[in-house]
């Protein structure tokens, strides 16, 4: 078993993503055909995720990244299932990433809403650096490994742990994100969060499916200002559901608040349904740290300019499906974990 050549892995990955950040006429036909699979993939969505990921993959956090970890000292070479989630393009490759990256060889379960962009952008890689060709294998079961990641649902979870708990593992629950509004955002600002709700259709853990809002906070700016998300209403399936839970509100007769494309309503819940968002007043910035801290086992992240001290990590508005390579899943470092096999 040989050391990792850390200045080789880091040239490969940056080689990378130069390449997805500035995608080639073969992964743009892949990129247009996702839609085709999964009517949630759109173009645009795709191309964004494959195009963050492109940015996450420079030399200079590439470097700061490999810096944390005592990589050269380990073997590597554990066989580490991984079971993807697909509820946005590529959103299992973070983990793909850490395992070739520590040099442990992955056995990839993929999603069947997701499995075609994470084969196109390691083939990519393969051509980059040919020694990553034994390094993954795509699998339908996953037998004879010696760690376990996994990400599922609350429901799913459950399942991992029986069948996993025996050896090292990462097994990841629902969450979802949090933005806290003290009531001074500029319309920049409330405009960037836009994208934190509206980005994959708000399909993600990083994306906010609620609100902490002041009390007597009047959301009539919040709605002007995320006015140019309105195109949203025209996918169908977002449109189905805002019919769909618009209806349940009508006839349940739920106070919301509407702007043709987002409800509103007041519910102490984190996790919002798709085209909704909760939010909860605060009377103070105490009191809303307070209920921060409670729920942060259920929250991914926590959007606000507001100074709080909190397990969560907190980013500016517009910058939760950004996240750099060391924003890990529910704040598991996945590297550490993988270095210490």
């Amino acid at each position: 078993m040989s050391k990792i050549n850390i200045k080789s892995t880091i040239n490969s990955f940056s080689s990378l993503g130069r390449q997805l950040t500035e995608p080639d006429t073969q992964l743009m036909a892949i990129i247009d055909d996702e839609r085709h699979h999964n009517a949630w993939f759109t173009s645009e969505s795709v191309l964004q995720a494959v195009t963050a990921i492109g940015k996450m993959l420079n030399e200079v956090d590439l470097q700061t990244w490999f810096a944390k970890y005592n990589l050269n000292e380990q073997a590597g070479d554990k066989k580490v299932g991984l079971i993807l989630a697909g509820n946005i393009p590529l959103v299992g490759f973070h983990d793909v990433l850490c395992v070739l990256a520590s040099g442990n060889q992955a056995l990839i379960k993929a999603s069947s809403q997701d499995a075609r962009l994470v084969k196109a952008v390691l083939q990519k890689l393969v051509v980059i650096d040919s020694n990553f060709a034994d390094k993954f294998s795509f699998v339908e079961r996953l037998v004879n490994f010696d760690a376990i990641i996994a990400t599922g649902s609350n429901n799913s979870s459950r399942y991992f742990d029986y069948y996993f708990g025996k050896v090292p593992n990462i097994i990841r629950k629902n969450r979802n994100s949090v933005a806290l509004l003290t009531g001074n955002e500029t319309a920049e600002e409330l405009s960037a969060l836009g994208h934190d709700i509206f980005d994959y259709y708000g399909l993600g853990c990083r994306n906010v499916s609620k609100l902490l809002v002041p009390k007597d906070y009047v959301f009539n700016f919040f709605f002007e200002s995320i006015e140019h998300y309105k195109g949203i209403i025209h996918h169908h399936k977002y449109n189905n559901n805002y019919d769909y839970n618009k209806s349940i509100y009508l006839v349940n007769s739920v106070k919301h608040l509407d702007n043709g494309f987002l409800m509103l309503t007041e519910d102490d819940r984190m996790a919002s349904p798709l085209s909704v968002v909760y939010f909860s007043y605060y009377d103070d910035q105490a009191s809303a740290q307070k209920t921060l801290q409670e729920q942060s086992e259920n929250i991914q992240c926590i959007v606000t300019t507001a100074p709080i001290n909190v397990s969560n990590q907190v980013v500016p508005f517009g910058q939760s499906q950004q996240p750099a390579l060391w924003d890990y899943a529910d704040g598991i470092d996945t590297m550490e974990f993988l270095a210490n096999l």
